[in-house]
């Protein structure tokens, strides 16, 4: 599979701290930033600052279905002027939302102009950039399609390492950093033949880290050892063009790996790659993540048909209930009973998790990429115009709690952590510009 030594060149940045800020930042406080800074670590605890409550460590956050921690609290309301603890310029263009684990943030973009794929860090607190890594280096392909960007899989963070894939140079490609931005070692997963481009997060699990690279050519469902980049195991998929990212779930108190798409529903054993089932019940291609109540799996798809199933989690495979609706790239969440999703369309719905009844199903955007997040019975809803749409978890109607406008672009989902949400929008125009905001009361 090659060897795990870091790729030259290699180029990491490494922004002193007491540099001057790139843009205005904590636009709501008026007083000098140093005093902004020393008020903001002093309402950590002592001893947590290494480690807050609450970390984002990838795509979906904790649990990868959505839902941030019970405890979180974050912001019904904000604008560009109101709620914002602080915005900082995001370089290049990327569709992946951001992952927080500790004091940092971290962020994959692409800069077209020189084909350059970069993992950057910033300073959870602040926004202020701390590191700005160049994994790859001018291989990018020009064939994208508008949904698509060369940075749209979401980081995976296991507390000492970071996990991107992109992909470049004809392939899937899986880097691994220390928390300095070091590249450590870099591993080819996969040749791709791209159609719109690629998404697939990776997943940190156990001691492994698992990287879909489902593609019409025949991909492959691969894990590698998180401390060294040696392939542990990889099985071979359908050659069909599919983007979704796998996921780990338990049930009867074993863990398992699912994926679907490419007409299938797959379990693995995630440390070996053993399959444990497989059905048919979802569509060729799908993007969205899988989630779960307990008994059932709930999937999505976008061609050539349109659906949103339910899947026994039971092993047999068998189809509950499917609808028709045409959820092909945002992934649901499931609560209390009930799933809710988005359409690309922007009419989000809500579905009976038992029994797949449309409970309703209403507009609240006109166009939808990114996933829904679940806090404190709401759900946050973000659309390509920049707006994030806030939601009540409620089945008997929908219940539009408030609409905050950031930029004017949006692909990303949102993060959350410490009560904060963290978003990934940008201001179109000549340039266009990328901000990661913090949003926080």
């Amino acid at each position: 599979m090659g060897d795990c030594r870091a790729p030259t060149p290699f180029r990491a940045v490494t922004r002193p701290l007491n540099e001057p800020l790139p843009d205005p930042i904590l636009l709501n406080i008026q007083f000098p930033f140093n005093h902004v800074l020393a008020l903001v670590v002093a309402s950590i605890p002592a001893g947590s600052a290494a480690a807050p409550a609450a970390d984002w460590p990838g795509w979906r956050g904790p649990t990868r279905s959505g839902h941030a921690a019970a405890t979180e609290d974050p912001p019904v309301r904000w604008s560009e002027t109101e709620n914002v603890v602080w915005r900082t310029p995001v370089p290049g263009r990327g569709h992946s939302s951001p992952t927080i684990a500790g004091v940092r943030i971290f962020l994959s973009t692409a800069d077209e102009s020189t084909g350059h794929q970069r993992v950057l860090c910033f300073d959870r607190a602040t926004g202020r950039p701390i590191w700005d890594t160049v994994v790859h280096h001018g291989k990018i392909d020009p064939n994208l399609s508008r949904q698509s960007s060369h940075a749209s899989p979401t980081i995976a963070c296991d507390s000492e390492r970071l996990y991107a894939s992109f992909f470049t140079d004809g392939g899937i490609h899986l880097s691994a950093l220390d928390l300095s931005g070091r590249l450590l070692w870099q591993q080819h997963v996969s040749d791709f033949v791209t159609v719109r481009g690629y998404g697939a997060s990776p997943l940190f699990h156990d001691s492994l880290v698992i990287v879909n690279a489902d593609h019409k050519g025949g991909g492959k469902l691969a894990a590698f050892e998180a401390r060294t980049g040696v392939l542990r195991w990889e099985v071979a998929r359908p050659a069909l063009q599919n983007y979704p990212s796998p996921v780990v779930m338990w049930f009867g108190g074993r863990a398992e790996l699912f994926v679907a798409g490419c007409n299938l529903v797959a379990s693995f054993a995630p440390l070996t790659g053993k399959r444990y089932w497989e059905a048919a019940g979802s569509t060729e291609t799908t993007v969205s993540t899988p989630v779960s109540d307990g008994r059932r799996i709930f999937i999505t798809g976008g061609f050539p048909k349109s659906h949103v199933a339910a899947i026994a989690a039971n092993g047999s495979g068998e189809l509950l209930w499917q609808s028709n609706a045409g959820m092909y790239v945002p992934s649901l969440v499931v609560t209390e009973g009930h799933v809710f999703g988005v359409l690309d369309s922007g009419r989000a719905a809500c579905w009976n998790a038992e029994t797949g009844v449309e409970l309703w199903r209403d507009k609240v955007n006109r166009e939808v990429f990114s996933s829904p997040v679940v806090a404190r019975g709401r759900i946050y809803v973000t659309g390509v115009d920049g707006v994030t749409t806030v939601l009540a978890a409620d089945p008997r109607r929908l219940t539009v709690l408030a609409q905050n406008a950031l930029g004017d672009e949006a692909y990303a989902s949102p993060a959350i952590a410490g009560n904060r949400l963290f978003l990934r929008h940008a201001k179109k125009g000549e340039p266009r510009q990328e901000y990661l905001w913090c949003i926080g009361k």
